[in-house]
């Protein structure tokens, strides 16, 4: 396919607004707009992530942690009812937050200028995890051959070009991250990483619930961690994605929950690729004391 036709479908698919590209028939530029007034609870819990950096896992991780029923089996509720999108609408039940009990829990993938404004104030809580943008992309591009309604296949070095651009859902990894980043003393924030998730799960448990302000004993958190490993995950129809509709995504061209590891760019990435990343990444983002894993094996940090 030309360009000019990816370009169109591309088009089709999703629609810019604000700075930031957005998927055209879960969401609308009003219900965008709207998300600045929501009002806010101190007690709400907003996950915020760029696509494709641990969201899934973190919404099971925040819902096993705040909901007993989820750790004991007791109430059968998907992670999305659990915890829904801000910005999209991805089941065909209408939600109502205003009516929901504190504490809230919410997901979002929007940058820190979108986000309600009262979050500004230092009210509610923000968890922002981010995950090394090599990763990313890869697990990024394997998404989008999911995506129903985008018409065109995206080859892997014309998506590496869309990525490094912010021509992709979310905009630009590296404006989402610094942003966010950069303004974490407007809001009441806690940054965590999927490698330090991935390396040590039970200590990110336990960090994540300081900052909620939760109490579980340790058989609790024993609890969190075994029903938030990627295997049992990836096999638990409340946490998967594998109820979305097939409007959405087309599940016969793979999963929601793919690999989950860290340094899976290894596989895809050839070394000229990697090193062009490289020198992109030292350019947008050098300046910043974020610190990645790129591969635990190695133990290696940017």
């Amino acid at each position: 396919m030309d360009r000019m036709a990816l370009e169109e479908a591309l088009n089709y698919f999703c629609y810019k607004h604000k700075g930031i590209y957005f998927e055209s028939s879960v969401t609308s530029p009003e219900v965008i707009d709207a998300i600045e007034h929501m009002e806010i609870r101190d007690g709400d819990v907003f996950l915020v992530t760029f696509p494709k950096s641990g969201t899934v896992w973190t919404q099971q991780i925040l819902s096993l942690i705040f909901n007993e029923g989820h750790r004991n089996g007791t109430e059968q509720i998907e992670n999305l009812d659990r915890m829904p999108w801000i910005e999209y609408n991805l089941n065909s039940k209408n939600v109502d937050v205003t009516s929901r009990p504190s504490p809230r829990l919410f997901t979002s993938h929007l940058p820190h200028y979108l986000m309600p404004r009262d979050l500004k104030f230092r009210m509610g809580k923000i968890i922002y995890v981010c995950r090394n943008p090599k990763d990313v992309l890869v697990s990024f591009y394997y998404l989008y051959k999911m995506f129903s309604n985008l018409k065109s296949t995206v080859n892997w070095e014309t998506f590496i070009e869309l990525f490094i651009s912010g021509r992709v859902l979310g905009g630009s990894w590296f404006d989402h991250v610094r942003g966010w980043y950069t303004h974490k003393e407007d809001f009441n924030i806690l940054f965590v990483t999927f490698e330090e998730m991935k390396k040590d799960l039970r200590s990110a448990v336990k960090k994540i619930c300081t900052f909620v302000g939760v109490n579980l004993d340790e058989r609790e958190i024993d609890t969190v961690v075994e029903k938030a490993t990627f295997k049992n995950m990836k096999d638990d129809p409340l946490s998967n994605y594998t109820f979305l509709s097939e409007d959405l995504v087309d599940r016969n061209k793979g999963n929601f929950l793919r690999k989950g590891i860290v340094g899976d760019w290894k596989n895809m990435m050839t070394v000229a690729q990697s090193e062009m990343f490289d020198k992109v990444y030292k350019e947008k983002m050098g300046d910043l004391p974020i610190k990645f894993s790129w591969d635990l094996n190695e133990e290696t940090a940017s």
